[in-house]
C-alpha cells in the first residue's frame, strides 16, 4: 500500500471532489483516479459512492479515513520537523455559525491573508451539533460555535469567551421603548430570527418560554448582515450577539432595547478533536483566531 494513494484518498474525502483534490495535490484527474482505484483494490472495498457526478464515502471509506489521516498527519509531522519548512502553507477546513463566520470574513480575513498568503481556508457553516459529527469524521479540522457552554473531553477548546446578546432594533423604529421592557412586553413585536438550529435562537425559544410566550418570527434567516439591514429600514426587532450589532449602534443606525429580565449564556468557542495533528499553518490559524476574534469581544 503506497503512502501517497492514502494521501490522495484523504485529499479526496477532504474536499469530496476528484476534481479540486487532483488540483491541489498537482496531479491530472486521471491520476487521483487511478490512485483511488488502486487503493480500493487493494482494500478489496469500495471506499467511495458515485452518484450524478456526486461521491460520498462509504462505511469502509470512513473507517479507512481514520487510519489514513493518522497517517497523513505523521507524513506531515516527519515533513515539517525534519525539512526545515518554515512558511505556514495548505488547507485549512473550518465550519461555524454563520454570523461567527460573517464577522471573520468581513473584519479580518483580509488582514489575515496578508500575514498568510499561502494558508488557503475553506468555510462551511453548520449548527453546533453537526459541527462536532464533522470534527469527528475529519470533515473539518476547527470549529467556531456559538451557543450554549460545550465541553467534551474528546475536544480541545482552544479560545473561548462569553459573548453579550442584545434585543436590537432601527434607530427610528416604531418598536422603541424608553427605559427597562420586561419581556412580555416584546410577545406581539415583529421579530426578525436566525434559524431554529441556531445555538442562540435556542436560547431565545428558551427564555421566552419561560414566560410562557410563543414568538411567531416574520422572518427566520441565517444571515446576520441581511437581518440588521431589515432592522436599520425600522423592519421589526432581533435577538443578536453584540460583535454584530455594536457598529451599527455606534454609528447610530441600530439600537438596544433594555430587557431586564432576559439573562442568556452563550460562548463563542474555537474547538479541535484532541487527536488531530497540529501543523504549523492549524496552529498560526489557530492563534490568529484566538487573538483578532475573541480578544475584542
Amino acid at each position: 500500500m503506497e503512502i501517497r494513494n492514502l494521501i490522495t484518498f484523504v485529499q479526496v474525502a477532504e474536499l469530496m471532489s476528484f476534481t479540486k483534490a487532483a488540483k491541489v495535490l498537482g496531479y491530472s484527474q486521471s491520476t487521483v483516479s487511478f490512485q483511488i482505484k488502486q487503493l480500493e483494490n487493494e482494500m478489496n472495498c469500495l471506499l467511495f459512492e458515485r452518484i450524478n457526478h456526486n461521491i460520498t464515502l462509504t462505511d469502509k471509506g470512513r473507517e479507512l479515513l481514520e487510519y489514513a489521516v493518522r497517517i497523513r498527519s505523521l507524513t506531515d509531522e516527519l515533513a515539517e520537523n525534519w525539512g526545515g519548512e518554515t512558511v505556514p502553507h495548505g488547507l485549512i477546513r473550518i465550519v461555524s455559525s454563520d454570523s461567527v463566520c460573517e464577522d471573520f470574513i468581513k473584519s479580518h480575513y483580509e488582514d489575515f491573508h496578508n500575514k498568510y498568503p499561502d494558508i488557503s481556508l475553506n468555510f462551511q457553516t453548520a449548527d453546533t451539533k453537526a459541527m462536532f459529527g464533522m470534527l469527528d469524521r475529519n470533515e473539518a479540522d476547527l470549529m467556531m460555535t456559538l451557543d450554549d457552554h460545550v465541553y467534551d473531553s474528546d475536544y480541545v477548546i482552544a479560545k473561548e469567551v462569553q459573548v453579550k446578546m442584545n434585543i436590537v432594533t432601527g434607530m427610528n423604529s416604531p418598536y422603541v421603548r424608553s427605559g427597562k421592557t420586561r419581556l412580555t412586553e416584546l410577545k406581539d413585536l415583529p421579530f426578525i430570527l436566525t434559524e431554529q438550529s441556531m445555538g442562540y435562537r435556542h436560547s431565545f425559544d428558551e427564555a421566552m418560554a419561560k414566560h410562557s410566550i410563543e414568538v411567531t418570527p416574520i422572518v427566520e434567516i441565517g444571515r446576520t448582515d441581511l437581518i440588521t439591514n431589515m432592522l436599520e429600514k425600522g423592519i421589526g426587532v432581533a435577538y443578536l450577539p453584540e460583535f454584530v450589532t455594536e457598529r451599527k449602534v455606534r454609528e447610530g443606525k441600530l439600537r438596544y432595547i433594555e430587557v431586564e429580565d432576559m439573562k442568556s449564556d452563550i460562548w463563542k468557542q474555537l474547538i479541535y478533536h484532541k487527536n488531530k495533528w497540529l501543523s504549523r499553518s492549524m496552529r498560526a490559524v489557530i492563534d490568529y483566531i484566538a487573538e483578532n476574534t475573541f480578544g475584542t469581544l
